[in-house]
């Protein structure tokens, strides 16, 4: 495509069977051209079906997809039409790899984890004439909708919750002459619900085997420097990820806070009793991931035009909260360990506990008192006594 024949809307196809490198790529694509329309496919086969049944301005496809790889996609698309844009993606890097594609006369051939600016500067080539932009309007909302109605059917399909971190600020100044610092990545993010859960969803997903993760900390050392850093980076591409709504954002504030003490005093608690502490911490900041989900969907519904007061705001976390939770919980594969160290933070079922369980809800009892409100009644609840954790543990955790 030249800047005299760009289509007035692009028509986009992203083949990628990693589904968090496909998202990321939808995001930094959408940032380009929000008004383009976007197929995504997580194979081969699917890429070929819809490459013969629509015609295509752009195609990102993945050398490594299942089925039919990438390469043979750009292969019968060059017998067909030779200029169409078509950028492979990789993680191959040796000469033999890129000598194979050339002849194929990719548009671009690039290596993985992806230079996102990069990345970026060919879409924009590819699709904007020079100094172009496009703006798209929220749309509004549909006729008629009611609040309980837009939040039921988000609810599988919510993106997640809003940032607490500025991602921006944390990956520059964790970048040194060598490279990217993961553990003062890790330092800068590590209260962040939304980075957690979504690097340990990516290091458990299927372009990644072995131990399922559980934290922060080995989810960066899994996803490795490049990768990390494109994932942390691309969630600030996405819509409403910062609260501009000052009610909104005072909920996000006060569950954020909740989350951060029940992680502390059970990372405090864990260590005390020589558990894993670092799992622990990380139960503790996911376990509001639910209701600051909903709170981002709440953005949402404002900015289409949905009235939104205070008692709005707290039906909708009441009805709602867990639910969404759960469901994210579940769709982005959370290892189902942790996912039970939260639950516990909630409430203790059945009559045999781990440690660690009792741990979380011992913890998010704690994060529950006023500061006026003492220890006495916690030390003599069933979960304390199941530890053995008297007062004089429990104010050292508190004080620590």
């Amino acid at each position: 495509m030249t800047a005299v024949d760009l289509p007035a809307v692009p028509r986009v196809l992203i083949a990628e069977a990693d589904p968090w490198s496909r998202d990321l790529l939808k995001q930094v694509l959408l940032n380009v051209r929000c008004d383009a329309r976007l197929d995504v496919c997580a194979d081969g086969q699917q890429a070929a079906t819809l490459l013969r049944d629509k015609t295509y301005d752009l195609i990102l496809a993945d050398w490594e997809l299942p089925g039919v790889d990438g390469l043979s996609l750009l292969r019968s698309v060059r017998q067909k039409r030779r200029s169409l844009p078509f950028i492979l993606l990789s993680s191959r890097n040796d000469s033999a790899s890129v000598r194979e594609a050339l002849p194929l006369a990719p548009t671009a051939y690039l290596t993985k984890p992806l230079n996102m600016e990069g990345l970026t500067q060919r879409l924009q080539d590819l699709l904007l004439n020079e100094g172009e932009s496009v703006y798209c309007e929220i749309p509004p909302l549909a006729p008629g909708m009611t609040l309980p109605v837009f939040l039921e059917r988000r609810r599988d399909a919510c993106d997640g919750a809003p940032l607490r971190v500025d991602v921006k600020d944390a990956v520059q100044h964790s970048l040194t002459p060598d490279g990217l610092d993961l553990k003062q990545l890790e330092d800068r993010v590590h209260s962040d619900p939304q980075i957690t859960a979504v690097l340990i969803a990516a290091a458990n997903s299927a372009g990644h085997h072995g131990t399922p993760v559980q934290t922060l900390s080995a989810a960066l050392h899994k996803l490795a420097a490049g990768q990390s850093m494109n994932l942390i980076l691309g969630l600030a591409l996405k819509h409403n990820v910062v609260l501009g709504d000052p009610a909104l954002l005072a909920y996000a504030e006060r569950h954020w806070q909740l989350s951060q003490d029940t992680a502390d005093y059970a990372r405090r608690l864990a260590r005390m009793l020589e558990l894993d502490h670092e799992r622990c911490y990380s139960a503790g900041i996911l376990h509001r991931l639910g209701d600051l989900a909903l709170l981002r969907c709440l953005e949402d519904w404002r900015q289409g035009g949905g009235a939104l007061d205070d008692e709005a705001i707290g039906e909708s976390l009441d009805t709602f909260g867990a639910a969404y939770g759960s469901a994210l919980r579940a769709r982005w594969r959370l290892p189902l360990e942790l996912r039970q160290l939260i639950a516990a933070i909630y409430s203790l079922e059945g009559g045999v506990y781990s440690r660690e369980s009792l741990v979380m809800n011992l913890a998010a009892q704690m994060a529950r008192l006023t500061e006026h409100e003492g220890l006495e009644a916690l030390a003599g609840t069933k979960t304390a006594r199941l530890l053995r954790v008297g007062l004089s543990e429990l104010t050292r955790v508190r004080k620590a």
